[in-house]
């Protein structure tokens, strides 16, 4: 290891620590001394000391509210790894009938934009799950959709998905990932002044925080608390679109036999469908009790779309 690259590693050790420490302005005027002085005095170049004092800044930065597009990229990047471990469905009619309906529901819902846009995309699995990663990204299994029995059903699914979207569980869960814009300032300004085992050394270390990110989604799941934020949203956002929310139930019930708690998929992220039922039948109240039938162009819009995926 060069001299150069050596130094650079240690400083950045050392201010690191204080940078989530500290106050904003004494992480500033920490990092402007300590980078000029490494540089007047020969320890660093002068490259390296920006490089520190840019990486410095996108840690304070990092603090502050996460950006939409900041928001977008960082869900992008974990969507990206979901499709490592779940591989899409190729079925072309079904994925626009799914990003139609979608779109039409985060239309209405608290959060109709976001950066990038929403994206639905099924995937080819027979785990019963769906996943929402921040930014808009929403999947779903082709076994989820077979636990839809019509379209509201379905609906009542993607508009949960939308509830954590628009309330920001995903990013929560990145915040406590710790991954953050800082990790790739630092790993592009390492890029330019570190050596390749420096190098190599935070690659791994943004991998490792992407994977925790996604285990957060496939293994944890969201806490019951956001669950339930999701469940009242996926209410109101069904009734402005004209489905009625009772949907929601006959979806959960459709679901009782087909998740084992604890298991794979649902039975592991999120809580059982019975607790769930309980919950949302008291935010509905009379409405829980009207009997809900399928209008039946939707029903048949439904079938036609979903052909070789029910």
């Amino acid at each position: 290891m060069s001299l150069g690259a050596r130094s650079h590693t240690v400083l950045l050790l050392l201010f690191l620590p204080v940078l989530f420490l500290a106050s904003c302005q004494a992480v500033k005027t920490v990092t402007d001394a300590g980078a000029g002085l490494a540089a007047a005095t020969g320890i660093i170049t002068q490259d390296q000391a920006q490089a520190i004092t840019r990486s410095t800044d996108a840690i304070v930065k990092a603090s502050e509210v996460m950006t939409p597009e900041n928001e977008y990229y960082i869900g992008r990047a974990v969507g990206a790894t979901i499709l490592g471990q779940y591989p899409p469905l190729e079925h072309p009619q079904a994925t626009r009938y799914l990003n139609t309906l979608g779109q039409a529901l985060a239309m209405v819902s608290d959060m109709p934009q976001t950066f990038g846009g929403y994206r639905f995309l099924i995937l080819d699995s027979d785990e019963v799950n769906a996943f929402a990663a921040p930014g808009g990204f929403i999947f779903v299994t082709r076994g989820m959709i077979r636990c839809c029995a019509h379209e509201s059903a379905l609906a009542a699914v993607l508009a949960h998905e939308i509830g954590h979207i628009q309330h920001r569980h995903g990013l929560a869960s990145i915040r406590q990932g710790r991954i953050t814009q800082a990790t790739v300032t630092v790993l592009a300004e390492g890029a330019k002044a570190m050596g390749g085992e420096q190098l190599k050394m935070l690659t791994e270390q943004f991998q490792g925080t992407v994977e925790d990110i996604t285990k957060t989604l496939i293994v944890n799941g969201y806490s019951r608390a956001a669950e339930r934020e999701a469940d009242a949203a996926a209410i109101e956002i069904l009734r402005r679109l004209g489905y009625h929310p009772a949907a929601l139930l006959e979806m959960l019930e459709a679901m009782i036999p087909r998740v084992q708690p604890g298991g794979a998929g649902f039975g592991k992220t999120h809580p059982p469908p019975q607790e769930r039922i309980k919950t949302i039948q008291a935010l509905l109240g009379s409405a829980a009790a009207t009997r809900f039938q399928e209008h039946p162009a939707r029903q048949a819009r439904f079938k036609e779309a979903m052909k070789g995926v029910l």
